[in-house]
């Protein structure tokens, strides 16, 4: 995927037609807007380029943040050769070409900065094919890429790297990218406050499609400035990303898992309404709706599984849009219900349990007697038909003779839980007397 001012300015016309994002295009890395977390003083890259120590980096971030730009400024700054390649357009031959290249610099007394758009998009063998070429010096790579290399780099690739994360822009650089690009124009845009405002917004944190939509403004040469709702009609806002496999889908569901579980109905409907609008499958969301009334909510309030469940087949009945409604009315019912996760946790504990203790037989007075060999074995000897208590509880042992009896399920004081605490206490009092 290209970067902000992306483009190779040496293979770009000198006269004609350049675009604006080309024509902005930082000359040192003093002029990069954004991304003091990494260029600042103190900053990564800072003290890299100040000790000379400058190693393999992976540039991980959005679209149009400034990632093919910083990586050319590093070749400029360390007077390194840089390469460009994409891992979209580029396989085994021509990687090979660039190594052979690099080598010959290499021998001549030249580095190579290779710049590696969408790293990601190579395969493990691929991505293993740079690393003698990392470790003798051959190249200093810089890759980049939009999804999370902890799960998509390879192990060794990623332990010759430093990984640095860039930023969306938020508003601020966005309008200092704005008054830098009237500059250039030598005007400002035609724009109210409000249209202004919404210039920003549209651009969602990406600098590149910002300096677009300024071009298209800046073209249409305009006497009176417009405003919010003129400026709507003329332009569209830029869509949201979302990619449904990749770590956006993750990490919004996140949010909205944990604006359930932290009680905020207002943020659980805005993440809710955040996959939505980025396409996500309402069935998918559904499901981890209803995940998330029996993680979260669990026993403290039965009726919120019910709910989830009555929701989902609302949707299926209605379909989308008009079914929307009913995830989001369970969803703020969640939001709202007592939480506990008492049987969660008791669960993994069980499980836990489970593993350790292996195969050991259940105690034989509970176990089944059909036939006469299993009675001989004392199969069902000293079974106490609860029913027949008078309290209609027996106190008996359920599990494996010689394991000590342990305590998984741990009520809270919220909603329902409040009774079955109750219930559990009593049951808890009458075993013990059962014993004495």
């Amino acid at each position: 995927m290209a970067d902000l001012f992306d483009a190779d300015a040496a293979a770009l016309p000198k006269a004609g037609f350049r675009p604006l994002a080309d024509r902005l295009r930082p000359s040192a890395l003093s002029e990069v807007i954004g991304q003091g977390q990494i260029l600042g003083p103190d900053a990564p890259l800072t003290v890299m380029l100040a000790s000379g120590s400058l190693g393999s980096l992976i540039f991980w971030g959005p679209p149009g943040v400034g990632k093919t730009t910083i990586a050319r400024l590093l070749a400029d700054e360390t007077d390194l050769h840089f390469v460009q390649i994409s891992a979209i357009f580029s396989g085994v031959p021509e990687l090979r070409k660039v190594f052979e290249a690099a080598k010959i610099r290499h021998r001549n007394g030249q580095g190579t900065l290779l710049f590696v758009d969408e790293i990601h998009r190579f395969n493990k063998a691929q991505q293993d094919g740079f690393l003698p070429h990392m470790e003798d010096g051959t190249i200093l790579l810089v890759g980049a890429t939009t999804e999370n290399p902890s799960f998509e780099l390879n192990a060794a690739l990623l332990s010759r790297s430093q990984v640095l994360v860039l930023e969306r822009l938020p508003l601020s650089d966005l309008e200092r990218l704005a008054q830098r690009a009237e500059q250039e124009l030598d005007r400002p845009l035609p724009l109210n406050g409000a249209a202004r405002a919404s210039l920003l917004e549209m651009a969602d944190g990406d600098g590149r499609a910002l300096l677009n939509l300024i071009e298209q403004v800046a073209a249409w040469k305009l006497d009176t400035p417009l405003d919010g709702k003129s400026l709507a009609a003329r332009l569209m806002r830029r869509a949201a990303q979302y990619d449904k496999g990749g770590d956006a889908h993750y990490n919004l569901i996140s949010a909205l898992h944990k604006s359930v579980r932290g009680s905020d109905p207002d943020a659980a409907l805005y993440w809710l309404a955040r996959m939505l609008e980025g396409g996500e499958d309402p069935r998918y969301l559904m499901r981890r709706i209803t995940r998330m009334a029996v993680e979260d909510i669990g026993l403290a309030d039965p009726q919120a599984q019910v709910i989830c469940l009555q929701s989902w087949e609302t949707y299926e009945r209605l379909g989308s849009p008009e079914g929307e409604l009913a995830l989001a009315q369970a969803l703020t019912y969640l939001a709202l219900a007592p939480k506990s996760n008492a049987t969660y946790v008791a669960y993994k504990a069980a499980r836990k349990a489970a593993k350790h203790t292996g195969s050991a037989p259940p105690p034989k007075h509970i176990l089944n007697a059909p036939t006469k060999m299993m009675q001989e074995q004392g199969y069902g000897a000293g079974y106490a038909y609860d029913h027949d208590a008078e309290d209609g509880f027996s106190g008996q042992n359920y599990f494996p003779d010689g394991m000590e009896r342990p305590r998984y399920y741990q009520p809270v004081e919220r909603g329902f839980e409040r009774d079955l605490k109750k219930r559990l206490e009593y049951f808890e009092k009458l075993r013990a007397a059962r014993k004495t």
